[in-house]
């Protein structure tokens, strides 16, 4: 009964302080990475874009299709309760939102090209970017690294958008 009783407590301070010195680390979000380059038409530049095209290549393949644009929004944080229930909702912000669907995505400098037209039919500047997409660990180094390619799109041309 004693060895029991000495074996349980060993055991018991052996979990406990195992426990604190090798945290478990917080667990990965289950969402995949999208492999695409997004554009954000600028609030005052959104009146003079009717339709915008994209073409995007890297690594010697080359990829480009006409781009959907929605309306853009921003978060608008609702504070979290006493229970820890968090909430937020999205507000027009005037900008206009567009992705390019990719195979593959990586590091490696991508030349970027945007060409459209204004509402009333005219031919849009052709705008032209080299830049690269950047890599980050949003979740943690155990989660895995994600790799966005951004740009922002206004009347003096196309920019790489800044981190978040």
């Amino acid at each position: 009964m004693r060895k029991s009783a000495v074996l349980l407590a060993l055991m018991t301070t052996t979990v406990l302080t195992g426990c604190y010195h090798y945290p478990i680390p917080a667990p990965c979000p289950a969402i995949a990475q999208a492999t695409v380059v997004s554009v954000t038409v600028a609030r005052d530049y959104t009146a003079q874009v009717g339709t915008l095209h994209l073409k995007a290549c890297q690594g010697g393949v080359c990829k480009e299709s006409d781009l959907e644009l929605f309306a853009g929004s921003d978060s608008i944080d609702q504070g979290c309760t006493p229970e820890g229930g968090c909430s937020a909702t999205a507000s027009p912000n005037g900008t206009r939102l567009g992705m390019l669907m990719l195979d593959s995505l990586t590091e490696e400098l991508m030349d970027l090209t945007a060409t459209g037209t204004a509402p009333d039919g005219s031919a849009l500047p052709v705008r032209t970017l080299e830049f690269r997409p950047r890599g980050a660990y949003p979740f943690g180094e155990h989660c895995g690294r994600f790799i966005t390619a951004s740009v922002n799109l206004d009347a003096n041309g196309l920019r790489q958008s800044d981190p978040e």
